[in-house]
Parts: structure tokens; sequence; C-alpha cells
């Protein structure tokens, strides 16, 4: 059952709201103006969505009333499982919205796949992963940038960094971020055994540059000829770039660029990411160090799901989910995988508030 307590907390957020939109100095700002309106009508939807669940609620008892009936009980029978239904799907959709949103949800993301235990196989799988994700963004009409990359002779990826740009980007892709293992017959085994290899992931919101403070001063930027494909530039101009941060030894490269300015661009970008990311994990780790769930924590050391080829299985070990259509998702199917996950982290946090 819904908390009536939340809902009246939201009632008398909107009130707040609406004297706070009095205020005539207010539309000067437009970040924060746009910003009170979205919320005022999230809070809205919310009251009004509470509205049908209640009336649903005494429709229910009307028709309950009506089961015994002779000539009304069928058809008091079949309305109660039509309510029952809608019940189900308002009270969700209510509990969804009471969850307080992570502030980056809606933003863009940088998406990291780094070959891991296996060797070119594990390397393989890399480029495995990074098709799949490109197929799924591709179903979600959101853009792809690749930012970095270092390629294996088999057509994998020891590295492969990318920008996803869309709407709620970070909120799809976020528990994506841990150690993804594969059980197959290599390429590589002339002997037909399976192996198993590992790949991680890493999911970093953008971040804008007022959101992390970086000193110039803790910068070591280093400048070097890129090497791989690419163009005859990058044996001739010095147009790579690495970034150490000093301070936590964080060290960012990219070179696909063909000017210096372009990739030291993109890898602030990525350490910016990392540093909040890093920021946000100290946190964490204060409140909540005895935490068991890693499942929005961006701990990546847990294997959090195993891509079984033999058995056209994959299974996510944190929700003890199993799906066979291991070939469906490997095509950039996965949105049973995403949406378990978000529906499974958001009643974890009803449940906890």
């Amino acid at each position: 059952m819904i908390n009536p307590t939340k809902i009246k907390e939201k009632e008398n957020r909107l009130a707040e709201i609406d004297k706070i939109l009095l205020d005539k100095n207010l539309i000067k700002d437009n970040k924060k103006y746009g910003q009170i309106l979205k919320e005022r009508s999230g809070i809205e939807e919310l009251l009004s969505l509470y509205k049908r669940y209640t009336e649903i609620e005494k429709e229910k008892q009307e028709a309950q009333a009506l089961l015994e009936d002779e000539e009304m009980g069928d058809m008091a029978a079949s309305e109660m499982e039509k309510l029952r239904k809608e019940f189900e799907t308002v009270e969700k959709k209510i509990r969804s919205r009471l969850v307080k949103k992570d502030p980056q949800d809606e933003k863009n993301a940088f998406l990291e796949i780094r070959a891991g235990t296996g060797g070119e196989e594990s390397a393989i799988f890399a480029g495995d992963l990074f098709r799949m994700y490109q197929k799924y963004c591709e179903k979600k009409k959101w853009k792809m940038e690749i930012m970095s990359s270092h390629a294996s002779d088999l057509n994998g990826f020891k590295e492969i960094i990318v920008y996803v740009k869309g709407k709620d980007v970070y909120f799809h892709l976020k528990f994506e971020s841990g150690v993804h293992r594969v059980q197959r017959i290599p390429v590589t085994e002339s002997g037909g055994r399976i192996h198993t290899s590992a790949v991680s992931v890493a999911v970093l919101p953008q971040i804008e540059e007022e959101e992390v403070d970086i000193d110039p001063k803790d910068l070591k930027i280093d400048v070097f000829r890129a090497s791989g494909a690419g163009g005859q530039h990058v044996n001739t101009t010095d147009s790579a770039v690495r970034i150490t941060h000093a301070p936590t030894g964080i060290v960012v490269s990219c070179q696909d660029e063909r000017s210096q300015h372009q990739n030291k661009a993109k890898a602030m970008q990525i350490l910016r990411a990392r540093l909040y990311e890093k920021q946000q994990k100290d946190i964490q780790d204060k409140i909540d160090s005895q935490r068991k769930s890693m499942i929005g924590s961006g701990d990546r050391s847990e294997k959090i799901r195993t891509y079984n080829y033999p058995q056209n299985r994959v299974t996510d070990h944190r929700i003890n989910l199993t799906l066979y259509k291991l070939d469906k998702i490997m095509d950039g199917d996965i949105d049973d995988i995403v949406n378990s996950l978000i529906t499974f982290h958001e009643k974890e946090k009803v449940d906890a508030a």
C-alpha cells in the first residue's frame, strides 16, 4: 500500500512551489525556472495517479459487494480482475515517482569497456559487448561517439571508451557497470574447450566543469604521436594527449582525433567523469561500507553477469534473472535486463524509505 504521509509531503511541496513561482525574479533564471516547472509537473502527475489509486480502491469495494449477487456476480468478478490489474499498474507508477531521482539520471554518459582475464578472447568479447551496446543505442535512437580505443588483433578491443548522447542515457545504462563474464569456445581455441573470460564495463555520467573542481596545477599533460589506425597523420604529429591527475593518480589518454586540442578536450571530459565517480564512491563507502548489494554503488569488482554461449543463456547475478536468448541480447535486445534492474533498484529505494 502507498503511504499517505508521502503523498501529503508532495502536496505540501506543490503548495511551496506555487509560492516560489510568484517570485518575479525567478523567471530571470531560465535554468532554475525550468527545473521548478518540471518538478511541479511531476508532482501534479503523481497526485493525479494517487487520485485514481484511491478511486480504484473504492470501485473494488463496490465490485466486491456484488460478487455474491446472482445477476451481477459474473460481471462483478470480471470488473474486479480489470480493477486489480489497473491497481497494480497505477501503484507501480506511484512508487516509481516517489523514489528520489538520481540527479545524474537524465545525463549523457561515458561507456568504458576493457578486456580483463582471458587474453585475446577477452578482447574479442569486449568487441562483442561494444557492438551489443552500439545496437542498443541505435534502437534507443541515441548517438554514440568513440572517445578513445585500443583495438586488438582479432577484431576486438583492449579498451574502448564511447560517449553516448540521448534521452536518459545514464538512467538506463548505469547498472551495466561491473564485470561481465563470458563462457564459450574461443576462436583461438583449437581443442574445442569452453573457456571463461571477463570484461569490465564502467558507465559514468557526463560531468560539467562546475560540478568537479580540478586545479590545473594538479594536472600533468603529455603529448605524443598517436599509433594504430586513423590515417597518416597519426604517425607524423604529436596529436595524442595523456593527462595525469596527480592527487588521485587517474590517467586518461586520447588519440582518436586529428588535433591535440580535440584530444585534450575529450580527455578532460573523461577525467571529470572519473573524478566525480571517485568522489561519489568515497562518499558511498563512508555512508555504508557494509552494504551487501552493489547495485548502484559503482563497484566494478564483482561479476554481475554471465553470458553462456553453449546454452544461449544470460544470467544477471544481482537479481537472479536468467534469459535464454543470448543471440537476441548480443544483437542489442537488452531491454528486459535493463528494465528489470531499474525496477529492482527502485523497489529497494521505496522499501528503504
